[in-house]
């Protein structure tokens, strides 16, 4: 496989950024019908939104009397549908649209906002690839869905991959991130868009830049769009920054 040496793979990704910055964004604004979350894999071992959960519970935010505990907001609803300009949301931030713990009913509505606000795009990312494919068997996915399964290393991420391309979903995307180990080869058919990002924080686990080197090759050969988030707590010279 041909790989690009580190300074053309840096100086590589920034062109692909900008010259894709007006039409990929990672997001415009976000969306969290559900807050709280359970462990399921090692992209999980430190989690930033469980860590903000907690600040913000702290802070006496509305909506983290729970924090971190797994809970339901129907009075969010309505967010989406006040907005009348053309948003890109990506859906729980805070939370697994797709966890165990949030009934059918509940997706269901939420699906119904999103078909009854075609203006917008939804990004929804899921750890919980079972039961995506579980939900979508019965439903069809609203054209204006971004599906997308975290890609965090070989053992728990790219099985995630099989699941979500059997799911009749305008856009597919791979948030591959925090990336924890090389991927090895990864079988994008199917596949529309990557992320890349390293592990941010104080406990973060570093990134090597030739996984992320085998991740953009592998993107660019099957010509599916990339976007290079940011390194994270360690930079491209493995050395850890304060931020």
């Amino acid at each position: 496989m041909h790989r690009l040496n580190g300074l053309a793979l840096r100086s590589r990704i920034r062109e692909d950024n900008r010259a894709r910055q007006s039409a990929i964004e990672w997001t415009e604004q976000t969306w969290n019908p559900t807050t709280g979350c359970t462990r399921v894999s090692p992209g999980c071992k430190h989690c930033y939104a469980e860590g903000m959960a907690r600040r913000l519970h702290a802070m006496g935010a509305p909506g983290y009397e729970n924090q971190f505990h797994l809970t339901l907001h129907p009075e969010r609803f309505d967010q989406p549908l006040s907005r009348r300009k053309p948003t890109i949301y990506f859906v729980n931030s805070m939370s697994d649209l797709f966890h165990d713990g949030v009934p059918d009913r509940f997706l269901d509505r939420v699906f119904l906002v999103i078909e009854a606000t075609p203006q917008h795009i939804y990004q929804i990312p899921t750890k919980r690839d079972e039961r995506l494919g579980e939900y979508f068997a019965r439903r069809e996915c609203p054209r204006n869905v971004w599906l997308g399964v975290s890609v965090e290393d070989r053992k728990s991420g790219l099985p995630r991959i099989r699941e979500l391309c059997r799911v009749d979903a305008h856009i597919r995307f791979l948030p591959v991130e925090s990336l924890l180990e090389d991927l090895g080869r990864i079988d994008l058919r199917g596949i529309h868009w990557v992320i890349v990002g390293g592990e941010s924080g104080p406990r973060a686990r570093p990134m090597r830049e030739e996984w992320l080197a085998n991740v953009h090759t592998q993107a660019e050969a099957a010509s599916v769009a990339f976007f290079f988030k940011h390194w994270g707590a360690f930079g491209a010279d493995g050395v850890k920054r304060r931020k």
